[in-house]
C-alpha cells in the first residue's frame, strides 16, 4: 500500500479545520497543516487533532502550498483546504486506489462541488469543477502564483468518480469579504500584465455574466442560493475590472 500525505495550508480557520481533518484523518498516515501564523485556534487544534504543524508565513497560494508539499513525508500528495470536506464516497475510492501494487498515473482530478447558504449547487457554473488534487510530487507541482493556483504534471492523469465538498463562504459577509480580497488580487494581476479595459465594459459585465450564471448555465434551477451566487459572481466579474482600471488611473 502506498502511503499518502495530506498537506492544508490554513489562517484562522478555527470554524472549519476539525471537520476538514476529520474527513481524511482514515486515510493519510501523515496530514501537515501549513498555518499562515493564525491567530484563533486553528494551529491549537491541527495538534490536537494529531497533524503535524509549520507555521509559515503567507506568501501567496501557490508557493505556500508548494511548500507544504516539499515538507511533505511522502510522495503521494492530496491537497485540500482548510474549508473542504473528502466525502466518504471519494475516501473510500482513494483507499481501493492506494491498495493497488502500483499506480502508473501522476495525478488525478477530484470533482469539487461548492456548498453555499446551506445547499449543495448544481448549476449557475459551480456545479462540478475538476482539479489535480491527488498527485505524486516527483512528476509535478503547483503553480507558483498568488491566487488561482494549479497543479501541473507530467503523465497521465485519471478521474476519480468521488467529490470534495467545498464549504467556501460561511455566509454573505463572508462571501463579499473573499469578492473584495480576490477581485484587489485579480486587478493587479491585469495591471502587471498591462491589459486594459474601456469604462462601458464595467457597466456591460454585469448583466452579461449574471444573464450567463442565472439563465444560460440554469443558476435559477438552485432557488435562492443560486440567485445569490449568480449576482455576487456578475459583482465580482464586474468589481475586478472597476479595480483594474482605478488602478491604472492611480499610476497615472
Amino acid at each position: 500500500m502506498t502511503d499518502i500525505s495530506v498537506v492544508i495550508i490554513a489562517f484562522n480557520e478555527e470554524r472549519n479545520i476539525s471537520r476538514c481533518i476529520d474527513s481524511v484523518k482514515e486515510l493519510a498516515s501523515e496530514i501537515l497543516v501549513v498555518d499562515s501564523l493564525s491567530t484563533d485556534r486553528t494551529a491549537e487544534i491541527c495538534r490536537n487533532l494529531g497533524c503535524r504543524v509549520i507555521s509559515r508565513e503567507f506568501d501567496g497560494y501557490g508557493t505556500q502550498k508548494q511548500f507544504a508539499v516539499d515538507q511533505a513525508s511522502h510522495n503521494w500528495i492530496l491537497s485540500i483546504d482548510a474549508d473542504e470536506v473528502v466525502t466518504p464516497d471519494l475516501l473510500d475510492e482513494i483507499k481501493s486506489l492506494f491498495a493497488r501494487p502500483s499506480i502508473h498515473e501522476a495525478g488525478f482530478e477530484i470533482c469539487f462541488s461548492l456548498v453555499y447558504l446551506g445547499r449543495k449547487l448544481k448549476y449557475g457554473g459551480a456545479g462540478s469543477d475538476y482539479h489535480i488534487r491527488l498527485f505524486n510530487r516527483t512528476l509535478g507541482g503547483f503553480t507558483k502564483v498568488k491566487v488561482h493556483e494549479g497543479i501541473k504534471v507530467t503523465g497521465k492523469v485519471a478521474r476519480l468518480r468521488g467529490e470534495v465538498l467545498h464549504y467556501s463562504y460561511r455566509d454573505l459577509a463572508h462571501h463579499l469579504e473573499k469578492i473584495n480580497y480576490y477581485t484587489t488580487r485579480a486587478a493587479e494581476s491585469y495591471v502587471q500584465r498591462g491589459k486594459h479595459f474601456p469604462k462601458i465594459w464595467v457597466i456591460l459585465k454585469f448583466p452579461i455574466s449574471f444573464l450567463q450564471f442565472y439563465c444560460c448555465k440554469a443558476g435559477f434551477l438552485d432557488g435562492y442560493p443560486g440567485f445569490m451566487w449568480s449576482f455576487l459572481g456578475a459583482f465580482y466579474a464586474s468589481l475586478k475590472i472597476a479595480k483594474s482600471i482605478e488602478m491604472q488611473e492611480e499610476r497615472r
